[in-house]
Parts: structure tokens; C-alpha cells; sequence
């Protein structure tokens, strides 16, 4: 029994450099896309198929990216929305806890088994 031959990587003109390479499909290695905050990566119509170099070279440009001073401000209201949304739910469940507290209580006192 042999074993099958390993996969060939894709061979083609990388969309960087111009040069036929093996190449990798570029793919933003951030969440910003789930918080509906759009970048420059996320707003491609198409990611590029780029060699290993050319990969290389546009993931350090997008780690060392500032972001848009704008997005900064969605992010910041975003992250705001999120205390305001655990501070309620954490006063929620501290309402709830009283009032399940005064109701039982009061079925222990009407019961007479008040103490």
C-alpha cells in the first residue's frame, strides 16, 4: 500500500508582488468585523492571494495600524454600551434576589411560621 503524494500549495501570480508563487488566501486576523466597526481589511471586496512575503509584509502593516480615529470612537461608545447593559442586568438580579427575599418572607409569616 503507498501513500497518496502530499498536496501541491496553489502556484500563481500573487496579487501583491505580481510574481508566481505559492500562495495564501490573506485573511484579517482581528474581531473588529463583529462589532460592526468596518476596516480597511474587513471592507475588501475580495481578500488577495499573496505569497508568503507579501502575506507577511501586509500582516505587520495591519498590526501596526493606528485604526481610524473615528472607529476608535465606535469602539469606545461600543464598549460603553456593553458596562451599561451589565450594570443593569447586575440590578436586575439584585432586584430579583429582593424580591423573591420579601416574597418568601411574607409566605413564611402568612404560614405562621415567622421567626
Amino acid at each position: 500500500m503507498t501513500n497518496p503524494p502530499p498536496e501541491q500549495p496553489l502556484e500563481a501570480r500573487c496579487d501583491h508582488c505580481r510574481q508566481n508563487r505559492p500562495l495564501f488566501l490573506y485573511e484579517p486576523d482581528h474581531d473588529m468585523h463583529l462589532t460592526g466597526i468596518t476596516c480597511e481589511w474587513c471592507a475588501r471586496g475580495r481578500q488577495p492571494l499573496l505569497c508568503a512575503r507579501c502575506w507577511s509584509v501586509e500582516k505587520a502593516r495591519e498590526e501596526a495600524d493606528p485604526g481610524d480615529p473615528a472607529d476608535n470612537e465606535a469602539a469606545a461608545v461600543f464598549v460603553q454600551l456593553v458596562r451599561n447593559n451589565h450594570r443593569h442586568i447586575t440590578r436586575r438580579e439584585a432586584d430579583k434576589a429582593a424580591c423573591d427575599g420579601i416574597e418568601a418572607a411574607t409566605r413564611a409569616a402568612e404560614s405562621g411560621d415567622a421567626s
